[in-house]
Order: C-alpha cells, then structure tokens, then sequence
C-alpha cells in the first residue's frame, strides 16, 4: 500500500500563455498555506479551460517527481524543469507513478478523501510550455502522463501531509496500462476490456465515453 509525502502543493491562476492570445493556468506556483480541497479542485486554483480542465473528475492533477530527472536529462535548457509545477501539476510527490497507481486507489491526505480517476491526457500546451515540439508525442510515447482524482471528501491539505492508501479495488487496472489502452494506441484487441471500462463508475466520464467508443459501442 502507498504512503508517501505530499512535497509540494500548488495552485495558480489563468493568465496569457498560447501564441493566439489562449490563457492557461499551467504555470502552478508552490503555497506552504492550509488549503481547502473542495469537491471541484484547490482553494485559490482557477482553471482557464473548464471544458477540458477541472470539475470533479479532475479536481487534482498530481504529477510525480519521479519523472523529473527523465525529463531534464531530455531537455537539459528547459528552465521550468529545475522545480515542480512543469506540468501544470497541483500535487507533487515521489512513489506515485502510473505503475505505482491504480484506477480507483483512494487515499486520505490531510483531512480530505481522494480517488484516482484517471490518467492525464496530455495537450498542446506542454508543447508550448516546454517550447519543444515532441513534449506531447514523449508522454504518449513512455506513458508518464501523471494522474487526476476527485474528492470523495472534502478537507484542509497542506504540504507536507501524508497520503495514505485506504483501498485499491482494481489492482488489475494500473495507470499505465489504463493509458496505454485509452490514450496510447494499445486497444486493439481488447474489446472486452474497453467495455468493462466503459461501464466502471471509478472512471472518468470523458475516458468512459472513449473507452466506449473505441470498444465500438
């Protein structure tokens, strides 16, 4: 079972980002504050997207401190690797990577409840963010995508704070296998997978309605 630190917490606000006057919210910045987890996302975090970003299935993006050295061994210029928050990520942490996690995994973490609920499915934006054109293709390619949960209750959070594991009902459905069959190209084949998929509530809606789609239902 996991128990690990929360290192960092970050939030941010949307500001000027995209070379068409798009706004984002990825550039996350650390806070030492006690921050309140509601049911849709941090206290004082905005998301500048919320038809792709935010809501409950995507209260809280972690993304691990793991993949970091990865990443700055690739793009050894890219300044915004030399601290967490390159990804957009609200939690930072080590010993939650997508071969650690599983679909459903539900943790306590301060006075709130968390369920994972699914991998992040990465967009232009870490291209822009990085200014390197393979940042996206590089994700999909080795699967270190981070991850999303809701909150099954909510509660003040601070850095700091453990996670510690309550249950894992699907040890069979690890991120990176979930990502692989959703986002990587791997569903060819397993229908019968992508329907159980499609009918599991611990699922994210939007990957649901693509699992359903790709089992060809």
């Amino acid at each position: 079972m996991i128990r690990t630190e929360l290192k960092q917490l970050l939030i941010s606000k949307p500001r000027a980002f995209g070379p068409e006057g798009e706004v984002s919210a990825i550039a996350k910045i650390p806070t030492d504050q006690s921050l309140f987890l509601g049911f849709e996302g941090l206290e004082g975090n905005q998301v500048a997207d919320p038809l792709h970003h935010g809501g409950r299935d995507k209260a809280v993006h972690l993304y691990p401190d793991d993949h970091y050295p990865f990443w700055r061994e690739k793009y050894p210029d890219v300044s915004v690797l030399d601290q967490p928050g390159a990804f957009g990520e609200n939690f930072s942490c080590t010993g939650m990577t997508e071969t650690q996690l599983c679909l459903g995994d539900v943790f306590r973490i301060g006075d709130a409840v968390i369920e994972c609920s699914h991998a992040r499915q990465p967009c232009w934006k870490l291209n822009h963010r990085f200014g390197k054109p393979d940042v996206l293709k590089t994700v999909i390619k080795t699967g270190k995508s981070g991850s999303y949960f809701r909150v099954l209750e909510e509660g003040q959070i601070k850095a700091g704070d453990i996670f510690i594991q309550l249950d894992r009902p699907l040890p069979d459905w690890p991120l990176d296998r979930l990502f692989g069959l959703i986002i990587g190209g791997q569903h060819k084949g397993q229908e019968a997978e992508l329907k159980a998929l499609a009918a599991n509530s611990s699922l994210a809606e939007t990957w649901r309605t693509r699992a359903a789609k790709l089992a060809g239902i």
